[in-house]
């Protein structure tokens, strides 16, 4: 949902991403009008007053500002009924294209994705409420800064982050016609107080498509998340979102920002990095010493590189991608609980290139 910055917030710690705290929103006419009975699955999409959300965010105060994502500045809410939102705003006239979206994309709903709670467009300026994730983005606690207060995840930790990211997406891949996130990357997966991994964002590359308006900036700043093979058309598909995966994979095992690769680019240039670095002793993550098997990790590394694969035929689908890890994890919790396996270093070298 957000870059990866930290921003102040003097509420951070009243945050919930419980799905019983999502509750149904339906169209009313002021803020009392939210205190319903809570759902733990679809609802319908609420139309928002200006009103209840300028008094749930203090009207739009700097302290309650989370960031800045794809579809402008996010502002963390405190609804009347005690339920913790997160509102996207952008300047923009009021779109049907939009109200549609929101309806339908608020009915899917699944536990790794963030729910889309409904919408407002009043003051010239277009809003989305989300279910708001009181840890942030996952890479606000991910990316190896060399301070002591990252977090550390343990390698079962990181692949039951990357098992629950790939049912979101798989959920979203599933739907007829099938959902195409478009944007997802490490700042797009939010985690809850038992960091359970959250999809944020799904759907909304579409909206702004939708919108006549809509800026085009978001589609064509460089990303290293995006399919080199998506090239100039920005045409996205479900094998596009497989590659953005396979960098957020990467990301995990490193614990490094693709961005800071400087290799990143092309497809020839991304592998090429993994072949120099893979043998070498700051390819992974150091905070995982002691906490993995060679064989796990080196399981994990060759599905990282299928996702990343050329051409995008040969890349699995999210459904394989989610066994996949399930069994990783599985053999990993085997391994290092009942045996107590754990390796203190790990020199996987061409090998795994020979393997994949």
């Amino acid at each position: 949902m957000l870059q990866c910055r930290n921003i102040s917030n003097n509420n951070s710690d009243t945050g919930s991403s419980d799905p019983s705290a999502v509750v149904e929103l339906k169209r009313g006419t002021g803020p009392s009008s939210s205190s319903v009975p809570a759902l733990s699955g679809p609802h319908r999409a609420r139309q928002f007053i200006i009103e209840e959300l300028e008094q749930a965010t203090r009207h739009f105060n700097e302290s309650n500002l989370l960031g800045y994502g794809s579809f402008g500045l996010v502002y963390k809410g405190l609804l009347s009924d005690g339920t913790v939102i997160a509102i996207k705003r952008r300047v923009g006239v009021p779109r049907q294209e939009l109200v549609e979206e929101v309806v339908y994309l608020s009915g899917i709903w699944h536990r790794n994705l963030v729910t889309l709670l409904g919408y407002c467009q009043e003051r010239g300026y277009q809003m989305l409420i989300f279910e708001h994730s009181p840890n942030g983005s996952l890479c606000n606690h991910l990316y190896d800064t060399g301070k002591d207060s990252t977090t550390k995840l343990e390698f079962r930790q990181r692949l039951s982050i990357a098992l629950g990211a790939a049912k979101g997406l798989c959920h979203l891949h599933s739907q007829k016609p099938p959902i195409v996130h478009g944007n997802f990357k490490t700042a797009n997966v939010l985690v809850d107080e038992n960091f359970i991994p959250k999809v944020a964002d799904a759907g909304v590359s579409k909206i702004l498509q939708g919108i006549e308006d809509a800026s085009p900036s978001h589609m064509t700043s460089v990303n290293v998340f995006h399919d080199p093979e998506v090239g100039q058309m920005g045409i996205f598909s479900e094998m596009s979102d497989v590659y953005s995966f396979g960098v957020f994979l990467l990301e995990l095992v490193t614990g490094r920002e693709a961005s800071h690769i400087d290799s990143f680019g092309s497809n020839e240039s991304i592998l090429q990095w993994v072949r120099t670095h893979l043998s070498s002793n700051d390819f992974v993550d150091r905070r995982l010493v002691g906490s993995f098997t060679a064989e796990g990790l080196k399981d994990f590394i060759r599905l990282t590189l299928q996702c990343m694969s050329f051409p995008r035929k040969q890349r699995p689908e999210m459904e394989l991608v989610v066994l996949e890890i399930d069994r990783i994890l599985e053999k990993e919790i085997t391994l290092t609980t009942v045996m107590g396996e754990g390796t203190a270093a790990v020199t996987l070298g061409s090998q795994l290139f020979t393997a994949a």
